[in-house]
């Protein structure tokens, strides 16, 4: 019988029902006078808050009549989390947060707050409101946030960055935007003048502002959400400032209030603070949520706000509501206004329908707003890709080093600049490449587990004697280790992120798959987070250390829209493809990752011992320009005549092709090998080229066969035209074992031999 009330006509008489059987008191309280005795909320402000929840129950409303003729394109409904009201309300409009799907009724709050066009009053900027998330519904073009891509509570002129990942998934990004939020204060600015990274638009937020982030239960249990309490917790004991409220409505059937099992799980995390409410109880929520906000914004310190609410209208397969039906948070604060005297029944019920009333006719008006049509206009915010800008950018970084910037640099190379200190091997050249972006750049972070110690291999040492403040370590969690990167870089900052090794990164792939890599895309270029992500990766010949650090497979990263994978085979590259990836960072807000092969880290030789072949003189400032690398260029050598085969590889691959390609010129077989250097987006037109010339195709992948990067490399020659022969070198279907197995395994020189002489043959 309670499972009838579902439905949004059951829903709306039941409303009706309840409210008409509410009695005013003989004497009520006034406008200004809180709503009950030792209440914060006036009666003023809870009036003009009910208007907010009316609002979103109308919402919701809207969306399923859209959806009945197929107008509308998403219902996930807000009813019975409308408490969030309270919530925005208790906040201020400039602190920065990220809302789940549910959090129609604080979108209302903070639009109908929030300082609109002179002369529209709180009422018009709530219509307004209730129009731009039926845009959202319908995947209007207007839509303030999205552009017509998806329907996100998310809002850059209300400080609404949206979360894109699946149920708690946004959070570490929030712990990484609260820690970030002092640095960026602090931070004496980029490199380059305009508005910051991470903010398209210019905007920015005030050193005392705290952030905000609401879950439901189902994202409490989540990988995302774990990691974020734990980083949350960590950090304010090791005594760093994380301005963070973590606001969790729990509609879990069977538990009512903190003593169920997210009560408990909340309560137990060392370094949060705990604080619960009755998400129903509109007064009850704003005074536990000012409170809070109270004690985050002053202390600087993270806390749970914990609010136990209803699932009223959800989505098909969503739980039933059972017996969370007499909490309806819109009776509940239709009885506090009719028992306060600040409204009668029938001026609710007026009320309820004037709204209503108002969203039906923005749902009418936004149904004829224009879609996005092609699909240039769907990708056109996914990820910008400006290479004259990011090619000035570097020489911008360059005649600053030589200039102004000059004595900076002398101090963070203690007068031993790089250039001067002879050929350097791979591992050498990114240090010495990290050291020159921290002096260049004031606002550029790079922080890993045991960054201060060197990091896994030992690539930053010394780093953190240049600034303790901006080189720095992080818990080790990869999920946290992205979160903070994420949130940095929504923050204004450069993010330069160390993971220990690649297979860490597949655990916390959602991270770079839906918050970061996504966000221009979902934001219609309105926020952006730019990143570089540092990983170790790729196999060593002997298994050293086992399958987890010898991870040969970078699938989960190439089909990741708009993410840049780097992959530098050799000292020569690497500085400048590390600061191709820094300037697109800056200049495009780019997420990249900037896979380091661990096998050739101190590879001193190419042909033979003593020959210093693969190590390559640092360049001085004055080279950067011309040696400039551009995201998605591809580098080749040539061997011999250079006519007769062609090899395409990259990372390990590049110095074991070399090798047998310089055996093949011996016998009379010229060569051509192909860097790819960049695996997304791949060099396409320099590997058309290249093939073309030979007509003779050998891919050397060190990745697996399956889901390998050698696929993208046929897939791109079938669709460049090729005409010619095409063989494939690549490691098995399987992890890396330990030890000399690892040789049967992946590509070696002798396969890569055979590949070609069977080319050769043809």
């Amino acid at each position: 019988m309670l499972n009838s009330v579902t439905t949004p006509q059951s829903l709306d008489e039941r409303f009706r029902d309840a409210v008409s059987a509410l009695r005013p008191p003989e004497s009520g309280r006034a406008p200004g006078d809180p709503v009950r005795d030792g209440a914060g909320l006036t009666g003023a402000a809870a009036r003009e808050l009910f208007d907010a929840q009316l609002t979103s129950r109308h919402l919701d409303l809207a969306a399923r009549w859209l959806r009945s003729f197929n107008e509308g394109f998403h219902t996930g409904g807000s009813s019975g989390h409308e408490g969030n009201a309270a919530v925005a309300a208790a906040l201020r409009g400039d602190d920065p947060a990220l809302l789940h799907h549910r959090s129609a009724a604080f979108y209302c709050v903070r639009a109908a707050n929030h300082s609109g066009p002179a002369g529209q009053d709180s009422a018009h900027r709530l219509e307004e409101a209730a129009r731009d998330v039926l845009r959202g519904v319908v995947a209007s073009v207007r839509d303030p946030l999205t552009g017509g891509r998806d329907k996100i509570f998310g809002n850059p002129a209300l400080h609404l960055i949206p979360a894109l990942s699946s149920p708690g998934g946004h959070l570490p990004r929030a712990v990484g935007l609260a820690h970030s939020l002092s640095r960026a204060a602090s931070s004496s600015g980029l490199s380059s003048p305009g508005p910051s990274p991470g903010l398209a638009s210019g905007l920015a937020w005030p050193e005392d502002a705290i952030v905000a982030a609401s879950f439901g239960d189902g994202g409490a249990g989540s990988a995302g959400a774990t990691a974020a309490l734990h980083a949350a917790g960590r950090l304010e004991l090791a005594g760093q400032k994380v301005p963070l409220l973590l606001i969790c409505e729990d509609d879990t059937p069977g538990e009512p209030g903190p003593d169920g099992w997210t009560g408990a799980s909340l309560r137990g995390r060392p370094g949060v603070r705990y604080t619960y409410a009755d998400g129903c109880d509109l007064a009850a929520v704003y005074d536990a949520a000012a409170e809070a906000a109270a004690f985050v914004r002053t202390e600087r310190r993270p806390a749970v706000l914990h609010l136990s609410t209803v699932l009223l209208l959800g989505r098909p397969g969503d739980p039933e509501p059972g017996d969370g039906l007499d909490r309806d948070p819109l009776i509940s604060t239709a009885r506090l206004l009719v028992e306060s005297g600040l409204y009668g029944p029938d001026e609710v019920i007026t009320r309820y329908d004037e709204i209503g009333w108002q969203v039906r006719k923005a749902a009418e008006e936004v149904l004829g707003e224009p879609k996005l049509a092609s699909a240039g206009e769907v990708v056109a915010s996914l990820a910008a890709r400006r290479p004259l800008r990011v090619a000035h950018a570097v020489a911008e970084t360059a005649g600053r080093a030589l200039g102004a910037g000059a004595p900076a640099r002398q101090r963070a190379f203690d007068g031993r600049l790089p250039e001067d200190a002879g050929p350097m091997n791979l591992a050498q050249t990114i240090t010495a490449a990290l050291n020159d972006a921290l002096a260049a750049n004031p606002g550029l972070l790079v922080f890993g587990p045991a960054t201060t110690r060197g990091g896994r291999h030992g690539v930053t040492t010394g780093l953190a004697g240049r600034d303790p403040e901006r080189v720095f370590d992080s818990p080790p969690d990869p999920t946290t280790i992205l979160g903070l990167a994420a949130g940095a870089g929504l923050a204004g900052l450069i993010p330069v992120p160390e993971l220990d090794c690649l297979a860490g990164l597949h655990g916390a792939a959602e991270q770079l798959r839906a918050e970061a890599a996504t966000m221009a895309y979902l934001s219609a270029g309105a926020y952006r987070n730019p990143l570089v992500l540092r990983v170790p990766g790729l196999a060593q010949p002997f298994g050293v250390g086992g399958h987890l650090d010898n991870e040969n497979t970078v699938a989960a990263l190439r089909d990741i829209p708009g993410l840049v994978v780097a992959v530098p085979a050799r000292a020569a590259d690497a500085a400048p493809m590390l600061r191709s990836c820094l300037a697109a960072a800056e200049v495009d807000g780019t997420v990249s990752v900037f896979v380091e092969p661990v096998a050739v880290y101190q590879t001193r030789d190419l042909y033979q011992q003593g020959d210093n072949e693969w190590l390559a003189a640092y360049p001085a400032p004055g080279g950067w320009a011309d040696g400039h690398i551009p995201i998605g260029r591809a580098r080749t050598y040539g061997l011999g005549t250079a006519q007769d085969l062609t090899i395409v590889t990259y990372g390990n691959g590049v110095r074991m092709a070399l090798r047998v390609a310089a055996q093949l010129a011996a016998d009379g077989y010229g060569s051509r090998v192909v860097d790819l250097r960049w695996l997304n987006p791949l060099p396409v037109a320099d590997l058309v080229r290249e093939a073309t010339v030979t007509g003779r195709v050998l891919i050397v992948d060190e990745t697996r066969r399956s889901g390998g990067v050698g696929e993208g490399v046929l897939a791109a020659l079938v669709d460049g035209s090729f005409v010619g022969s095409v063989r494939r070198v690549a490691a098995a279907d399987v992890p890396v074992p330990l030890g000399p197995a690892a040789q049967q395994v992946l590509v070696g020189e002798d396969a890569i031999t055979q590949g070609a002489h069977a080319l050769l043959a043809r």
